[in-house]
C-alpha cells in the first residue's frame, strides 16, 4: 500500500484528504516512480477549486515530481528500473508516494540536480524557459515587465532574464519582496501596493514601454499589463492566480497599440519526449553553470498539502515549496 492526496468534490483546501491505495502495475509505454520529492504549483489550486476539471472524481493532485523509477511496462525503452526521473506534466497523481504515467512525460535527471531541485523547479522552469526563449525571445537590453516577482516563476525568471542581458522590471507586494526580487537579479521591481505600475514602468522605460509582458496574476492585471506594453507589443497571460481573465473586447488592443495576445501553457511547449528532455537540459544547464539557483523556502511533508496550498495561495510563500513524501 501507498499514501497519496486525492479530492472527492471541489473546494478550499479542506477537500483535499490524505489515504491510502494499492498501486497498479505500469501498462504499456508507463513507468512507476518512488516520489522522492513532490512540487507545489498554483496550477494544483486550479484543479481542486474547479477551475480547470480533472478527468473524473475522486482525482488525485499534482504534475510535478522527482524520485527513482521502481517499474516498468511493456514497451518502454528510454528508461530503465534505478533511473532518476523527473516530470512537469500530467497525468494528476504528483502528491504521491508513487506514481505512474506515460514514459514520454519523464525526462531524466542529472546527478548533479538534487530531487528537492527537480521538484522544485521543474514545472517554474520549464515555464520559464518558454516564455523567455520560446513564447518572446528576451533579448539583450530588452525591457520587460514580469508580475509577481519575487513568486516560483518571477524567482527564476529574474535569474534567468539578468543572464540573457534583459532588463526586468518585476512587480511585487512588499519591500521585503522588492528585496528578494533585486537580490535574484531583477533591474527594477514596482511595489503594486502603493505604486502606479503603469507608470512606473513608462518613467523606467524612458516613455518606452515593454516590447513583452508576463503576466501570471491574471484578472486583477490584466488592463495593466495592456498599458505596459509598446505598439504591437505581446501580451503573454500564462496563469490566473487572481482569477481567470474573461470577456475580453479585442478592440482594446486596438485602442492601446495593435497589440498581440497570447495564452501559453506548457503542454504545448513540452509536447513530446524529445522536446520535453531539450528543453529540461537548458534548465538543468544553466542550474549547473550557477547562474539560476532553486531556492526551496518551504517544505511540507505530503500529510500537510492542505496547509502548503493555504499558505501559497494567500501568497505567504517565497520561492519554491515542495512537499515530501
Amino acid at each position: 500500500m501507498a499514501k497519496r492526496i486525492q479530492f472527492s468534490q471541489h473546494g478550499g483546501p479542506e477537500v483535499l484528504q490524505l489515504v491510502e491505495f494499492d498501486p497498479a502495475p505500469p501498462g504499456p509505454q508507463q513507468v512507476r516512480v518512488r516520489n522522492h520529492a513532490i512540487g507545489l504549483n498554483f496550477i494544483d489550486t486550479y484543479f481542486r477549486s474547479g477551475l480547470y476539471a480533472p478527468p473524473a472524481l475522486p482525482s488525485g493532485l499534482g504534475t510535478e515530481a522527482a524520485g527513482v523509477v521502481e517499474a516498468v511496462g511493456e514497451g518502454v525503452t528510454r528508461l530503465k528500473v534505478g533511473d532518476r526521473v523527473a516530470h512537469a506534466g500530467g497525468p494528476l497523481g504528483a502528491y504521491s508516494e508513487v506514481h505512474t504515467l506515460p514514459e514520454a512525460n519523464l525526462v531524466k535527471l542529472p546527478d548533479s540536480i538534487s530531487f528537492e531541485q527537480a521538484a522544485a523547479v521543474m514545472l517554474k522552469g520549464l515555464t520559464t524557459q518558454y516564455l523567455l526563449k520560446q513564447t518572446y525571445a528576451v533579448q539583450p537590453g530588452d525591457f520587460i515587465l514580469f508580475h509577481a516577482a519575487a513568486g516560483g516563476v518571477g524567482s527564476l525568471a529574474c535569474q534567468w532574464a539578468k543572464a540573457l542581458g534583459a532588463k526586468l522590471i518585476g512587480t511585487v507586494s512588499s519591500s521585503e519582496k522588492a528585496e528578494r526580487a533585486k537580490a535574484l537579479g531583477a533591474w527594477a521591481t514596482i511595489d503594486y501596493s502603493h505604486e502606479d505600475v503603469a507608470r512606473r514602468v513608462l518613467e523606467l522605460t524612458d516613455g518606452q514601454k515593454c516590447p513583452v509582458v508576463y503576466d501570471g496574476v491574471g484578472a486583477d492585471t490584466w488592463l495593466t499589463s495592456l498599458d505596459c506594453l509598446k505598439p504591437r507589443g505581446l501580451m503573454v497571460s500564462f496563469g490566473n492566480a487572481s482569477g481567470a481573465v474573461s470577456g475580453v473586447n479585442l478592440g482594446i488592443l486596438a485602442q492601446k497599440g495593435s497589440l498581440y495576445v497570447t495564452r501559453p501553457t506548457l503542454a504545448t511547449y513540452a509536447n513530446n519526449a524529445e522536446n520535453t528532455q531539450a528543453m529540461a537540459d537548458d534548465l538543468f544547464a544553466m542550474i549547473a553553470s550557477g547562474k539560476l539557483v532553486v531556492d526551496i523556502q518551504q517544505r511540507y511533508p505530503l500529510s500537510e498539502a492542505a496547509k502548503a496550498q493555504s499558505e501559497l495561495s494567500a501568497r505567504r510563500t517565497v520561492g519554491s515549496t515542495v512537499l515530501l513524501p
